[in-house]
């Protein structure tokens, strides 16, 4: 709301009337983790304990709560024998077999696709645009078939890894404006691939967007929509601290806006925070002290702090949950392009010797839910009615709903959120339109709007 002139504000009692209510079907949850680097740490030896007792990852992170794994996928990665199609085969395995569900991450490239490069694959490199989208539609199509024929069809698939800039794409066109026209070409093809698929499996599964830190999210996004991008299921955020210029407060900020601007759950689907600023082996780590928010301190219980309370944020917002990357990458005697060891092993969700870290309690933490609102006004011959509030923050006006013979606009919001909120005819109307203020209750409710 940009204006208070006509503010009106009246008691809990009478602003949100209790009602028998039916709930909305409410936001899925999905807490989990990336281990895309399991089958390459059993095979350098790594050695993963919980109260001293040895444990398989997958089953490990699911009895602690977690629902999902994500597991990345690149296209021919002829420089490792990991996270190609026959490897993804062995870790989705790991992951049923543990009663996971499964985010599959195609990177539409040969090597790390991310915020800064999309390269394409090799075998694509020099083709058409609508050559490139044909092998795009028919990698995703033919994985997912295979997949499929062997019972391992995963419940949510990656269209692109952290596609901020024109996917399938080269190193030197990584910071230029991208062509929406290229790219929405791209985007269609693979979603299609997803639908296609999932038109002939018993798993249909969701699609998910990709974007890497909140603050590029909402401009993409807006871009993705005008040139035609829209059949998504899902958006996906990576919030690092060190690489993005949100706070964590306006991570949910931007979550709250996403889920009333488009009908798609929203996740963080990476993040994660060091227990150590320390290192195991001479492979610089990457998160550090650049990587540190006030009050999360880089220790065991910081750690802990931070995702439990990201994880409740999300939650507050209207997201739909939490990944966390890369939880068992662990130092080993292994070599990676960087050194001997691991990039990562102080931000683990195992220390140095391998014992599962207190941070793990956050996928069972019992986090605060939002209950169902519904904001209500009479329809009268009016054509549409836009609401605007504060709770909407910054995502209004939005036309409501007619509803029998009312305008509505039902969402979820936290119990003890203080609202505003007022209607009128037109968009540019609501700011000097009446308000209504209260409290949002413990329970289903009501608003009665004018």
């Amino acid at each position: 709301m940009t204006a208070r002139r006509h503010l009106t504000t009246i008691g809990f009692a009478t602003a949100l009337l209790l009602a028998g209510v039916a709930r909305a079907q409410p936001v899925p949850t999905y807490l989990g983790v990336d281990i895309s680097y399991a089958n390459e740490m059993d095979d350098c030896g790594a050695v993963y304990t919980s109260a001293g007792q040895r444990v398989e990852q997958y089953a490990f992170f699911k009895s602690a709560g977690a629902n999902v794994a994500r597991i990345r996928l690149w296209n021919n990665p002829d420089w490792t024998s990991y996270s190609n199609l026959a490897d993804v085969k062995k870790s989705i395995a790991r992951a049923r077999k543990a009663g996971l569900q499964v985010l599959l991450d195609f990177h539409y490239s040969d090597d790390w696709a991310d915020g800064e490069k999309q390269l394409a694959p090799k075998a694509w490199a020099k083709l058409s645009t609508p050559e490139q989208a044909r092998a795009l539609y028919a990698f995703t199509h033919e994985t997912l078939a295979e997949l499929d024929a062997e019972g391992l069809m995963p419940e949510l698939v990656q269209v692109g890894n952290e596609t901020n800039g024109e996917i399938v794409s080269t190193l030197a066109r990584a910071k230029e404006p991208i062509n929406w026209a290229r790219n929405a070409l791209l985007f269609n093809a693979g979603i299609k691939a997803v639908r296609d698929a999932g038109a002939t499996s018993k798993i249909k599964p969701r699609v998910m967007l990709h974007i890497a830190q909140p603050e590029n999210v909402e401009p993409w996004f807006a871009a993705a929509a005008k040139a035609g991008v829209t059949d998504f299921d899902m958006i996906g955020i990576s919030y690092y601290s060190k690489w993005s210029r949100s706070s964590m407060a306006q991570l949910g900020q931007t979550i709250n806006r996403l889920r009333f601007r488009y009908a798609a759950d929203i996740l963080v689907v990476e993040t994660a925070y060091p227990f150590t600023t320390e290192g195991a082996d001479s492979s610089p780590n990457l998160l550090g002290e650049d990587s540190l928010i006030p009050g999360y301190p880089a220790t065991r219980s910081g750690q802990k702090k931070y995702l439990i309370d990201l994880t409740q944020l999300v939650i507050a917002n209207g997201g739909a949950g939490v990944v966390y990357w890369e939880p068992s990458w662990v130092s080993t005697r292994c070599k990676t392009r960087w050194g001997v060891g691991s990039n990562w092993e102080n931000s683990a969700l195992f220390d140095f010797k391998g014992e599962a870290l207190e941070g793990v309690s956050w996928l069972s933490t019992p986090y605060a839910h939002p209950v169902e609102v519904t904001f209500r006004v009479a329809a009268k011959d009016e054509p549409v009615r836009f609401i605007d509030g504060d709770f909407l923050a910054g995502a209004g006006p939005l036309p409501m709903v007619r509803d029998g013979q009312d305008w509505t606009l039902r969402t979820r919001l936290m119990p003890g959120t203080e609202i505003t909120v007022a209607t009128a005819l037109t968009a540019d109307a609501v700011a000097d339109a009446p308000a209504v203020s209260g409290v949002i209750g413990k329970t289903p409710a009501v608003v009665s709007l004018k």
